[in-house]
């Protein structure tokens, strides 16, 4: 679908329609979303359109982008769920949601969820907070706070089932991020790009320091424009020592090895 409208400057009354693409849904993650979360992407779009003019939150706005960077991307890495039936009422933590990927959509398709949305940008994560009862979600909730420091939060420290957190540094720094927050047993989705074999041998020896191991690396393409995306599942096999997470910034800098 493509559009002549900019979608950051089309009125409330006249909004831009994301493409429904149920065939890629389908084919890619065998799954489609209902009209109720049809129209909570539509919403959460126009949204994004909006809160573009006020805050920098993303370039990506054309819609076909929009629904394969944004909505696509943020389902795919937890595709084995939406494939089950009926999963558990999990707690799970999104790192660094921006403008609200993945965490966001990911909230829309599984509603019994409990989401907290962290990232450091406080206009970002007031964006999100301000869009929630417009798009219908009454499951989410944001924390303004760096990783680092809310993964030595009692109250988030090996309290969750899931963390999310999609390309914001190397793989062993965002397992040093997501490890602190997971239960045993718990996942953590590393949302990557490109993926090279040497990425892998430095996250393994990271994990061995961090109470973790890798239990799956799902290759898939995007259904569109057919870039590489790669979704690194840790499983969460020991408590995370208390040493880590690091001080704000080292996990970033110098990501253990």
């Amino acid at each position: 679908m493509t559009t002549d409208q900019d979608p950051s400057s089309s009125a409330t009354s006249s909004p831009v329609h994301l493409p429904h693409h149920s065939d890629h849904w389908l084919r890619t993650l065998n799954w489609s979303p209902s009209d109720r979360q049809q129209q909570q992407f539509q919403v959460l779009y126009q949204k994004v359109c909006e809160g573009n003019r006020s805050v920098n939150l993303t370039r990506i706005i054309e819609p076909d982008d929009f629904w394969e960077k944004h909505l696509w991307d943020s389902l795919s890495g937890v595709k084995p769920f939406l494939q089950t039936e009926e999963t558990p009422a999990y707690r799970v933590l999104d790192i660094g949601s921006g403008a609200g990927f993945p965490g966001l959509p990911i909230a829309i398709a599984f509603p019994h969820w409990s989401i907290t949305l962290l990232d450091s940008t406080r206009k970002k994560m007031a964006f999100v907070q301000n869009t929630l009862a417009d798009i219908g979600l009454a499951n989410v909730r944001t924390v303004v706070e760096r990783a680092e420091t809310l993964g030595r939060d009692s109250q988030h420290r090996h309290r969750y089932n899931l963390v999310t957190i999609r390309a914001v540094a190397a793989a062993a720094a965002c397992a040093e991020y997501a490890l602190p927050f997971l239960k045993i047993e718990g996942k953590a989705i590393l949302y990557r790009g490109r993926w090279a074999e040497f990425e892998l041998t430095d996250l393994k020896k990271a994990l061995k320091k961090l109470g973790g191991e890798v239990e799956d690396i799902q290759a898939l393409s995007t259904p569109l424009s057919g870039g590489d995306r790669h979704c690194i599942v840790i499983r969460k096999t020991a408590k995370t020592p208390k040493a880590y997470p690091r001080a704000v910034g080292i996990p970033a800098k110098t990501p253990l090895s």
